[in-house]
């Protein structure tokens, strides 16, 4: 018998039906033939390949592999992207990945480093298990994959790495006042990015086009986490849609205001359990069990609290960021701040991205946040959303 006549029995018995008796007879004909081993792999990469022609891109099926399957399906699915990447690369035309996958494949490069110890059937069963998934992906909306050569690549840029350093240190501090002080420092970078970003390719007439970016949206309490992310969005001049079915919201938007969302959302979101953790301890020393309710109406609360603030903030900051413009146009102080015409430029970019974004989503629904009915819950996220750290600071030297 040849090796893929016993491939081509093994997936017609497995990879079709849900039952474990065919997973079984699947994975025994597999565990059987050591020789089938290279065209199982082969195949695996073809179920990879097809996953990016719909649309899908290395974290998504990373985090969906890890949240239906199991630790060794994600350590074998690394394996198989980074062999698909490598195949790619050595081809005739290769196609330079964009920055944002480049990095997602770097994530993955790091879970297929991880030694996987397994008899050949286990082997064989999630491989068949992964494969099932693979092969049942829906067709999402396309973001990125190649970079086209005239584009060029601008590396993350000194501020960004400075935001990231910042929240890290404000995410692992043990102290609320200097997780504070960071979160404070790392929000002004971060409003003073944006807003310069816009306006140097403004003056520079680039060509760029919004993009788009998934971010997982986690359970538990996914509802009002992807409430969250969508105010971060917002305030950002992004628009975010949430797909509840497969635990992500795609953000559309300029690269700059990605980069952004992603980073305050992360923030915000770990501020958020923080907080809501504090607030539980204290309802235990008052004599109250936790309960899911409390922390639903805790974070829809925080939610829906922020996104009124981060409105708010974003406001000041462009109308404080304009008043310098005019001033520096004037020949006034502030030289150095960004010039006039920055509403213009704002407002053209907010109408590319509603266009980008209805191209891509041409119809959605809204939803509710479901399990809101502890006063004592939200009560306590609006006040922890008050305590939050996105105002702007006066401005820091570079």
């Amino acid at each position: 018998m040849s090796t893929t006549s016993t491939v081509d029995r093994a997936f017609a018995a497995a990879l079709y039906a849900d039952t474990e008796a065919a997973l079984d007879t699947g994975a025994s004909l597999l565990a059987a033939d050591p020789a089938a081993d290279a065209e199982v792999a082969r195949r695996g990469r073809e179920f990879v390949a097809g996953a990016w022609r719909r649309g899908w891109q290395p974290a998504d099926v990373v985090r969906l592999t890890r949240r239906e399957l199991e630790d060794a399906h994600v350590r074998l699915l690394a394996r198989l992207v980074v062999e698909e990447h490598e195949e790619g690369q050595a081809s005739a035309k290769p196609q330079p990945p964009s920055p944002r996958w480049a990095a997602q494949l770097d994530d993955v490069r790091a879970l297929a480093a991880r030694p996987a110890r397994t008899d050949r059937f286990s082997y064989a069963t999630a491989a068949l298990e992964l494969y099932r998934l693979l092969l049942r992906l829906p067709t999402l909306e396309p973001l990125d994959r190649p970079r086209a050569a005239s584009t060029p690549h601008h590396p993350e840029s000194r501020m960004l790495a400075r935001v990231r350093a910042l929240l890290a240190k404000a995410e692992a501090t043990g102290f609320p006042e200097e997780a504070e002080a960071l979160s404070a420092k790392a929000q002004e970078l971060m409003a003073r990015h944006s807003i310069d970003e816009a306006l140097l390719a403004a003056r520079a007439h680039s060509k760029d086009a919004p993009g788009a970016c998934r971010i997982g949206v986690e359970p538990p309490y996914e509802t009002a986490k992807a409430v969250l992310l969508d105010a971060v969005a917002r305030a950002n001049r992004c628009e975010a849609v949430w797909n509840e079915a497969l635990g992500f919201s795609t953000v559309v938007g300029f690269e700059a205001d990605l980069e952004v969302v992603e980073l305050l959302h992360a923030s915000l979101l770990v501020q958020a359990t923080t907080a809501m953790a504090r607030a539980e301890a204290a309802q235990r020393k008052g004599g109250r069990k936790r309960t899911k309710t409390f922390r639903q109406s805790f974070l829809a609360a925080y939610a829906h609290r922020i996104g009124d603030r981060l409105a708010a903030v974003a406001d000041a900051q462009v109308a404080e960021a304009e008043a310098e413009g005019e001033a520096a146009g004037a020949g006034g102080p502030g030289s150095g701040a960004p010039g006039p015409g920055l509403l213009p430029v704002l407002a053209a970019r907010d109408v590319a991205v509603r266009e980008q974004f209805t191209r891509m989503f041409p119809e959605t629904v809204t939803t509710r946040v479901r399990g809101v009915s502890d006063a004592a819950g939200w009560r306590q996220g609006s006040e922890a959303a008050d305590r939050a750290q996105v105002r702007a600071r006066p401005r820091l030297p570079s």
